[in-house]
């Protein structure tokens, strides 16, 4: 199994992005795809959770009603859309899957631990 993530870049306060979660090996409806960042100097938190068992997302607080998540079945892709970005949002954003994930998203099951697969991170950097 393998995960590249993109999309990430240079953008204003209150701009948008759309990072994309490529999946190869398995496919995006097996799986539970998290997203998670990590800033300078910080742990690598997530963001934001996909099960595909009941399509049911959890995010962050710091992210709730700035981001979604969906998938694209026949791309075998998970995107996260973030928008309203803010200086915090600034960190290196890597998508992971766990083949073993449970039935609804939740914030005990959006850890680190809980992921088998890391693809490598993109860069999201949000200017002051």
């Amino acid at each position: 199994v393998q995960l590249q993530a993109s999309g990430g870049g240079l953008v204003q306060p209150g701009g948008s992005l759309r990072l994309a979660c490529v999946v190869s090996g398995i496919s995006v409806r097996e799986v539970g795809i998290g997203w998670f960042r990590q800033a300078p100097g910080k742990e690598r938190e997530g963001v934001s959770c996909f099960s595909s068992r009941d399509t049911s997302t959890y995010a962050v607080d710091s992210v709730k009603g700035r981001s979604t998540v969906s998938s694209d079945n026949a791309k075998n892709t998970v995107y996260l859309q973030m928008n309203n970005l803010k200086p915090e949002d600034t960190a290196v954003y890597y998508c992971a899957a766990d083949e073993g994930h449970p039935l609804r998203a939740s914030h005990r099951w959006c850890t680190r631990l809980s992921m088998d697969h890391w693809g490598e991170g993109t860069l999201v950097t949000v200017l002051q």
